[in-house]
């Protein structure tokens, strides 16, 4: 099993034709921080497997981005975040994620980055961008409306509200779930069996769905611009700064709207 990010990403092959990308900073709940994401965004594209399996060690896959200042906050959120992203979904075969424990924020949307999503009975998800005073980017909330539609991404957006693995199920946030002592074996067996699959096959209707997507959520240039400028004009108001303080404190904010 090969160590990356100084030992808080982990790669082994535990079956015919599968990769296992496994998160192990359990003493952080497996938050996301640079070396995590570099090593995503450089490990994924030279892997040579038929499905990629992504999951975590300990009780939580991610509780999203290891925020320790305004500074750091503000980064993670931006470019290594979305590299680590892109990584995942050019991977030309499918991927899987397995969620052996909840998924939160950025780490929920590094599941919503694969092609499937396994969860464990005792999985929680949300999206806290609310609780931080975070505009969060058009391209993940995107991929939100892909999978659950606008009504269910507005209730997780808006109401910042963790939601336990059945109702992601009901939901299409996951496609199964599983007894929590039979996830990391379960996993294993899902992917090995995509993998065993016609590679053409996999490869040529995974790159047809994506491109059907992309093209259905093709943006105005000026939009775009205008919704990116949104989201970067955030990380200098007071409110994403108390956000990120009061989260640290671990305090209710107080808003002030600007």
């Amino acid at each position: 099993m090969a160590p990356l990010a100084g030992g808080r990403l982990r790669l082994d092959f535990p079956a015919d034709g599968v990769a296992r990308l496994t998160i192990d900073s359990p003493a952080k709940r497996n938050a996301l921080d640079h070396g995590i994401l570099d090593a995503l965004a450089e490990t994924v594209p030279g892997l040579d497997a038929r499905c990629l399996l992504l999951t975590a060690a300990g009780p939580v896959f991610s509780a999203g981005y290891d925020i320790g200042d305004l500074d750091e906050a503000a980064a993670l959120v931006a470019h290594p975040f979305h590299a680590a992203m892109e990584a995942l979904e050019a991977f030309p075969y499918p991927s899987v994620a397995a969620l052996n424990g909840h998924a939160i924020g950025g780490g929920l949307e590094l599941a919503l980055s694969c092609d499937l999503r396994l969860a464990s009975e005792e999985a929680k998800v949300g999206m806290p961008p609310a609780l931080l005073g975070l505009v969060y980017s058009h391209t993940g909330l995107r991929k939100f409306v892909d999978a659950i539609g606008v009504p269910r991404t507005r209730e997780l957006f808006y109401t910042a509200r963790n939601v336990p693995a059945p109702t992601a199920l009901q939901w299409g946030l996951v496609n199964e779930v599983v007894a929590p002592g039979r996830l990391a074996s379960h996993a294993v067996e899902y992917a090995a069996r995509i993998a065993g699959h016609a590679p053409l096959s996999l490869v040529g209707n995974k790159r047809a769905l994506r491109e059907l997507v992309a093209a259905e959520g093709a943006l105005d240039p000026d939009v775009e611009r205008e919704l990116v400028a949104l989201r970067e004009a955030c990380f200098g108001t007071e409110d994403f700064a108390e956000g990120v303080r009061a989260f640290a404190e671990k305090r209710a904010p107080r808003w002030r709207g600007r």
